[in-house]
């Protein structure tokens, strides 16, 4: 599997990356309200730097890279260009 930097997925991932960012910066006031206040501070912020991560993969086009390997792994005989 052959690595191809995209545009799309670019800004794409950089959305996402900033909605991590924007998820993280006000994590606590989204707890209070959709959680169970403080003692989901930490599950909230967790879920922001993984959006983050994912942001982050989807930006450089390796989320692709990834799962193709995870498939090949699972699915040996399978063909992926």
């Amino acid at each position: 599997m052959q690595y191809e930097f995209d545009f799309g997925t670019f800004f794409i991932g950089l959305v996402i990356l900033i909605a991590g960012i924007l998820f993280l910066k006000w994590h606590q006031k989204i707890a209070d309200n959709l959680g169970s206040g403080v003692s989901s501070y930490d599950h909230f912020k967790l879920f922001a730097l993984i959006t983050c991560g994912v942001g982050i993969l989807v930006t450089f086009n390796l989320h692709w890279f990834i799962l193709g390997n995870i498939l090949l792994l699972i699915f040996p005989s399978l063909k992926l260009n």
